[in-house]
């Protein structure tokens, strides 16, 4: 006798057309049904598991009236989407998820017809939905376009000038979900956010409306006459119900808040919202992690799982290595956000001019403890990484020593910030640039692989990057007693620490403005390696003294400015030099070195970049992207091999 099926429904709703099939009286069950699917694959794949718990039933009802073959859909930030992939066409692949080869963790427009963009950034959805609208008006498309905003991200500059666009706008049809659940990674901030909390816990205003007309329309004989008279009795009630009702007064018509976890409310609701024509913001009340057991007691409401250990080692090919590997030394499990987040509060116990600055990311970035610790000293912008920038050069201006922690991917966010009120004010701000690099399953919205090119143009600009744990401390330190703009870049993943880099038993040297770091000696060749790739660079150059061959490893520590002089003694020792980063390798930092060379050549040497390459990756692990883009310890061993075969001219 067959085992019955946990998810009966889901087993029948694979697409949306399947889903339309189903009575409303199930939808229920099928939310039910479809969080504990979720549940099931993300414990394994990990992934982002809050936010796509808490809008199960939105996504229900959304694809229950609108067809988003057509129709366009834009989730913003695109993490939440997973509730949505099962519903298109993708259950079958959903185990897959952020797997190489696999589904996506974000939205996709490569992956599925269904899915209006690849995006993995919060803000932008109400501006790329206005704009499809815009066009379909241009074309004479006749279709919906819908953007679902958090609450957090509804507080982006981008997102206000988007909305503001809109509501200026007339015969534009354009319907904005503000998917209101109070957090973003950690609890909304700002003043929209208490606004919100305010229509949250106050009466719902469409329907004290509705029950207002109600009582004047029974009023015997001249009800009905009143209540149409009295045109302006709903705008007195909303004034009163909702104090300032910030979306009408942008222009938008808005409707809530609404149950987001009330299929039947939903669903109605947004059935008389798609007869509508004009900009309409729907405003839902979702709880982020509903279904995820324990999410209630955390403070991050289940933001992300990481994925259940795998039995046995995942083989992933490579290119053949005629050497046997070493084993390196396992680092014991202290990340570089940790590390930076314990060597933050050692310093600002000695300085109490430092704040730190986070944009909604106080976890990601090591600042909890820190928040806890000196929370006059810690400020959270939201997301708002432009905001965060600016007011980061105010607090330069007044004196006090600010540490602008943001993942390398999201200062793009604020870039012109970064130029406009740090670079050309020559204020001392400090930014600490987490997951610099290839960050793996998360994929192209979140490596930070363009950083040392974007920054390293600017003027005044001092850019680093430590090999290990107790590097970034001595650099944070340096950077704050340094009286101009500071950059630090750091990988995601485990930090070496003391004495945990292979082959290296050297003292440590004092952190110098521009000076690079000898940390192995060896006649045959040299790896200027910039960062966290000293540790391979020093695994590399191990396996090659086994066969005979002896490479030096020298520990850049700068990108800007350069060890010209070190740099030009390096390339008049050896033959070859090779120089090894975590970053694009158009604008990085082989090419700060090369640029070096042209200026000051000729050398002895030839050089050869090793980065990562001109193209955008999918989605994989840390160690398959390595692999893929050639920057694995084994890769280094042959390509220095290969190299060193080559005649020299």
């Amino acid at each position: 006798m067959e085992t019955p099926s946990p998810t009966p429904l889901l087993d029948r709703a694979n697409s949306p057309a399947e889903l339309k099939k189903l009575d409303r009286s199930q939808l229920p069950q099928l939310a039910a049904e479809m969080r504990r699917e979720i549940m099931d694959v993300v414990s394994v794949t990990g992934g982002h598991l809050g936010s796509g718990m808490g809008v199960v039933e939105l996504t229900i009802a959304l694809h229950y009236l609108y067809d988003f073959r057509d129709d366009r859909l834009v989730w913003d930030v695109g993490h939440q989407c997973y509730p949505h992939k099962l519903l298109t066409e993708r259950r079958d692949r959903f185990h897959t998820l952020r797997q190489k080869g696999g589904l996506s963790g974000f939205s996709n427009r490569h992956e599925s017809i269904y899915d209006a963009y690849l995006m993995g950034h919060a803000g932008t959805a109400a501006s790329a939905a206005l704009g499809i609208a815009i066009g379909d008006r241009m074309l004479g498309k006749d279709r919906h376009s819908v953007a679902v905003v958090g609450d957090a991200a509804m507080g982006c500059g981008v997102a206000f000038e988007a909305l503001n666009h809109a509501g200026a706008l007339e015969k534009q049809r354009l319907v904005v979900i503000l998917n209101d659940n109070r957090w973003s990674i950690a609890k909304t901030v700002g003043a929209l956010s208490r606004y919100l909390n305010q229509v949250r816990s106050g009466t719902f205003y469409n329907r004290a409306k509705e029950a207002v007309h109600h009582v004047i329309q029974s009023i015997p004989l001249v009800g009905k006459d009143l209540d149409a008279g009295l045109v302006e009795a709903g705008e007195m009630l909303k004034n009163i119900v909702v104090p300032g009702h910030i979306f009408e007064e942008l222009g938008f018509r808005y409707i809530g808040p609404v149950d987001g976890h009330n299929l039947d409310e939903l669903v109605t609701t947004l059935e008389n919202v798609k007869q509508l024509d004009g900009v309409t913001l729907v405003h839902v009340k979702t709880e982020k992690g509903k279904g995820v057991p324990g999410s209630e007691s955390r403070y991050d409401r289940a933001h992300a799982a990481k994925p259940q250990p795998k039995k046995k080692a995942e083989k992933v090919p490579v290119e053949p290595c005629v050497l046997q590997p070493v084993v390196p030394v396992t680092p014991p499990g202290r990340s570089w956000t940790e590390w930076f987040g314990d060597s933050l509060i050692e310093l600002a116990k000695k300085d109490t001019r430092v704040v730190a600055i986070t944009a909604a990311m106080p976890d990601g970035t090591g600042l909890m403890e820190y928040r806890d610790t000196f929370p006059d000293r810690f400020i959270d912008a939201g997301i708002a990484e432009q905001h965060a920038v600016a007011m980061a050069s105010g607090l330069a201006t007044s004196g006090l020593k600010p540490v602008c922690a943001i993942y390398s991917t999201f200062l793009q966010r604020g870039y012109d910030q970064v130029f406009q009120e740090v670079i050309l004010q020559k204020v001392p701000v400090v930014f600490a640039m987490d997951r610099g690099g290839l960050v793996g399953e998360d994929g192209a919205t979140h490596n930070g692989l363009y950083d040392i090119a974007f920054l390293r143009c600017m003027p005044g600009m001092v850019l680093m990057s430590p090999k290990d744990g107790p590097e970034l401390r001595e650099m944070l330190e340096f950077s704050l007693s340094h009286p101009a703009p500071t950059g630090i870049r750091y990988a995601r993943g485990n930090a070496p620490g003391h004495g945990e880099i292979v082959g290296w038993h050297g003292k440590r040297k004092p952190i110098e403005l521009g000076k690079m770091e000898i940390l192995r000696e060896g006649s045959d060749g040299a790896i200027l390696a910039y960062g966290h790739m000293v540790q391979p660079a020093m695994e590399a150059a191990a396996l090659l003294e086994k066969q005979g061959i002896h490479i030096e490893v020298v520990n850049a520590r700068f990108c800007k400015p350069l060890d010209e002089q070190g740099i030009l003694a390096l390339a008049d020792r050896h033959d070859r030099v090779i120089t090894l980063e975590d970053h694009s390798i158009r604008g990085g930092f082989g090419s700060a070195v090369l640029e070096c060379i042209a200026e000051h050549g000729p050398v002895r040497a030839q050089f050869q970049v090793m980065g990562v390459p001109d193209e955008i990756l999918e989605h994989m692990s840390r160690k398959q992207v390595l692999d893929y883009c050639g920057l694995s310890t084994e890769h280094i061993v042959a390509r220095f091999l290969a190299e060193r075969r080559a005649p020299v001219r």
